[in-house]
């Protein structure tokens, strides 16, 4: 059996309302050479008969149904050791591709820049009826990007610039570590922070992806629990002193984590115990004179954030 560009995997678990239009978008996928294999884990919502029909119809579907739940890591893991093409594309059950070309720009994208470990794209946000509310788009400028770089921005920041899985294509022989399972929320961000220490990033500002957002997905289970702050304190502990984020600022990452979940997450005992282990590695002392200095400076920094914005409306105006 020839060995595939792509692999498409499909990590689902209770999508069945969103999955048909998922495997759609897949499947009408022009001028690429790709396999799609869709891992249900034990959904019970009438999953298993959708996929099997697919795959009935179309050589390309692997279907597979877990027999008993192994969780969302796993899944996804489960999937990436299944795969033969020499890149990875996710797509959840409840996401999409945008255009027909998705698949061939994005492979395109890694073809042409051999140091590129992984392309980003831009994606639509869609509610529960498919209909775009907004566009996120958080990397700046297309082209070729530091993989070091965008790490930190990443962990200073608070923020995943790169995308969710659906919005990222990456090489299987970067990613084959798979998805650490002692990430509960930041389990793509973690994946992003490994491959991108060992390679740059390619972005198209171009719109080749959709992220739904509904009330029944992981992010917004994990977003009420409180696990995002003490997760990135995580996250920054294991990151900060890699050799690939060396120039970008350490000190300072390790002083925004602290002080931000100081106040966002002051109550999370979790949190407490990932702040006390940042504190040792960047010292009392430190942190003390790093705080000094926000104070002394921040309130310039807010008069020249509002001057900005008021010649941004004067010249709209």
């Amino acid at each position: 059996m020839p060995v595939p560009k792509i692999s498409v995997l499909i990590p689902t678990y209770r999508y069945a309302g969103y999955l048909k239009e998922t495997l759609d978008s897949v499947l009408s996928q022009e001028s690429a050479d790709f396999e799609v294999i869709v891992s249900d884990d034990c959904s019970g919502d009438g999953t298993a008969e959708l996929i099997a029909g697919y795959a009935a119809r179309d050589p390309r579907v692997r279907a597979h149904v877990h027999l008993q739940n192994i969780g969302m890591v796993q899944n996804w893991n489960w999937c990436l050791r299944e795969s033969r093409g020499e890149y990875i594309k996710y797509v959840f059950g409840d996401d999409m591709l945008a255009e027909p070309r998705a698949l061939a720009k994005m492979s395109a994208m890694l073809d042409a820049n051999p140091r590129a470990v992984l392309a980003a794209c831009a994606r639509n946000v869609i509610d529960e009826h498919s209909r775009v509310t907004e566009v996120w788009s958080h990397l700046g400028t297309p082209g070729v990007q530091h993989g070091g770089n965008t790490v930190w921005r990443c962990l200073s920041g608070d923020i995943n610039i790169v995308g969710e899985p659906t919005a990222v294509m990456f090489r299987r022989s970067a990613g084959i570590r798979g998805f650490s399972e002692r990430y509960d929320q930041l389990v793509d961000l973690e994946m992003w922070c490994h491959l991108l220490c060992g390679g740059a990033l390619v972005y198209s500002d171009e719109s080749l992806c959709c992220f739904r957002r509904h009330a029944l997905q992981r992010t917004e289970f994990n977003r009420a629990r409180g696990i995002h702050s003490a997760e990135m304190l995580q996250l920054t502990h294991e990151y900060y002193s890699h050799p690939a984020l060396r120039g970008q600022g350490a000190g300072a990452v390790l002083f925004e984590r602290i002080y931000r979940t100081r106040k966002s997450a002051r109550h999370d005992p979790a949190a407490a115990e990932q702040r006390a282990l940042l504190m040792s590695v960047l010292g009392r002392p430190s942190y003390c004179t790093r705080w000094l200095w926000r104070k002394i400076t921040n309130p310039f920094a807010s008069l020249a954030r509002s001057i900005a914005k008021r010649r941004v409306r004067s010249g709209k105006n």
